[in-house]
């Protein structure tokens, strides 16, 4: 039996915590139970959105596993917010802001009870590294899981269908009865967003950095496999306990760069970036947005996979997950195989019997066949981005840009512009104060997004943004722009008519105007008053770093 108790012991052993079983009785523990190892299950199940909706029953078979193999499960929950349906609207405000309170509800629970080990259980983009910064902090043994992916809507639709439907209604291209069908059928049950969005990039990245069991991350949601998976994960974190195998143990440099060159290879999203930096900042590891770009320019890109490319996640799980692609790079020199995982065996045990893809799949290219032989996540500089801005540039909207500039205070006001045909092609749509502090909390732009691809408008305009962008969103945008426009960056003096380039070949975001006008630009600016002075949003404004530091407010 397993007998590792470092902190259970604190809360459970001796007479004078009596009180303390006493408590315990009621929720289910036998006298027995206090001689084991007591593993924290953090579940983010809610009815909020379906990403999440069935972690409940996932959370109740990882307790399975941790009781079977000698510890005791504590279930807890935690919150999820759904950028989703709150994309576009004041509530996005509270997305990124969510990541924080996840984290620090996990360290609240994990620490108070004493907990000896903790199984963490995701399934939307903020609570994924929500969990992960919580483990990072409390340095105890633990495994996260993933939720799994969603299955196709009707005709291949995804929640980011409906988003661009917005944009070919407004545009005439459906109408009203085509819009609602979309609407009824491209969501069919639980999981996370479909493509390789935010949600499947940070599964994928997390399975990279050894925090996942393998193929964690490439499960359906309502499987056979993702019940195993949670069961397995149980088990884990016993096995993590016996070796005292903690997560600032796997979560080392050599792993962040697993983990980039893995959503690098794959496509995915924008917010990784900011993610993998709050991360490893939680674990103590050195990670910077221009480690991205050092390994950016070894990976190619390989998936082909939405919103830039053609398939879904779940077709993904039906050709072998995530696992032939870990083991093609490793076998290419692109991954450290000597990284430890919670398996307790390094990377390249793991994946020592792992076979390849079958030749007549279409989604992962070979590395010589690449989409794109270079990062497609671009960390850009200039005068518009002296600390740094990230792009996401497939190379199918073209390496460069230069426009004219259409400014916007609010997302809002950039959406309704879009949609009212106020922007055409050439132009930059400039959306400020929707950075960490001004928005506060660094709204996704998939709404303004979507609508100009709906509008037909995609490769003909750009966007950027102090905000930053759904994994959903393609196309030429550019968002975390730093300094952000609340705090004098100089994304808040462009005006209308500015020229603009981005340049993703050689990493430049310039706005075409000489230094001295915009230094007197900046002489007359003033700062606009917060939005929030009070509650979770006015916290997060106070304590936060910039885009480029993650985000984060430790």
């Amino acid at each position: 039996m397993c007998k590792p108790r470092k902190y259970s012991s604190q809360v459970v052993d001796g007479f004078e915590r009596a009180p303390s079983r006493a408590m315990l009785y009621p929720v289910g523990f036998k006298k027995e139970d206090f001689n084991k190892p007591q593993v924290g299950i953090a579940s983010t199940w809610s009815m909020v959105t379906p990403c999440n909706m069935h972690i409940d029953k996932l959370a109740d078979e990882a307790s399975k596993g941790v009781n079977a193999t000698g510890g005791k499960a504590i279930i807890f929950n935690t919150i999820t917010i759904s950028d989703g349906i709150s994309m576009g609207s004041e509530g996005m405000k509270y997305s990124l802001v969510s990541r924080e309170v996840i984290a620090d509800s996990i360290e609240t629970v994990v620490g108070c009870q004493g907990f000896d080990g903790v199984v963490a259980i995701g399934g939307c983009d903020k609570n994924m590294p929500g969990c992960i910064i919580a483990l990072a902090r409390l340095n105890r043994p633990s495994i996260f899981v993933y939720g799994g992916t969603i299955q196709p809507g009707k005709n291949h639709t995804d929640v980011v269908s409906v988003f661009e439907a917005v944009g070919q209604f407004a545009n005439h291209t459906i109408d009203e009865i085509e819009l609602e069908n979309i609407e009824k059928t491209a969501i069919p049950g639980p999981g996370s967003c479909g493509g390789m969005y935010t949600a499947n990039t940070m599964a994928s990245a997390i399975e990279a950095l050894g925090m996942s069991l393998p193929n964690s991350s490439a499960q359906d949601a309502i499987s056979e496999d993702k019940n195993n998976d949670c069961v397995q994960a149980g088990q884990a974190v016993l096995n993590l306990l016996n070796q005292d195998i903690k997560p600032r143990d796997i979560m080392t440099m050599k792993a962040f760069e697993n983990a980039i060159t893995m959503i690098i290879a794959l496509g995915g999203s924008t917010n990784a970036v900011l993610h993998l930096i709050a991360m490893a900042s939680a674990a103590e590891v050195n990670l910077k947005i221009d480690d991205f770009t050092r390994i950016g320019k070894k990976v190619p890109v390989i998936a082909d996979l939405k919103p830039s490319g053609q398939y879904m996640m779940s077709e993904l799980v039906e050709i072998g997950g995530t696992l032939p692609l870990m083991k093609m790079l490793l076998d290419a020199g692109l991954l450290h195989g000597d990284c430890l995982t919670v398996t307790g065996k390094t990377l390249a045990e793991n994946l020592k019997n792992v076979k390849p893809y079958a030749n007549s799949q279409e989604i992962i290219r070979t590395l010589d066949n690449p989409i794109k032989k270079e990062s497609h996540l671009r960390i850009l500089r200039g005068n518009l981005a002296t600390d740094g801005a990230v792009a996401k540039i497939t190379g199918k909207e073209g390496l460069s840009f230069k426009g004219t500039a259409k400014c916007f205070s609010r997302e809002e006001e950039a959406l309704k512009a879009i949609l009212n045909d106020q922007i055409t092609a050439g132009d930059v749509i400039v959306i400020r104060y929707e950075g960490p502090v001004g928005g506060p909390g660094m709204r996704e732009m998939l709404a303004p997004t979507s609508a100009v691809m709906g509008k037909g408008l995609g490769g003909k305009v750009a966007l950027i943004t102090d905000g930053r962008f759904s994994g959903g969103t393609h196309g030429f945008v550019v968002g975390h722009i730093t300094p952000e426009a609340f705090q004098g960056g100089v994304l808040a003096v462009v005006e209308d008519g500015d020229e603009i380039l981005i340049d993703a070949k050689n990493n430049i975001l310039e706005l075409l105007v000489t230094q001295a006008i915009i230094n007197k630009r900046l002489s007359n600016w003033t700062q606009p008053k917060p939005n929030y002075t009070k509650g979770v949003l006015a916290k997060f404004a106070k304590l936060v770093k910039s885009a480029s530091e993650g985000a984060v407010t430790d």
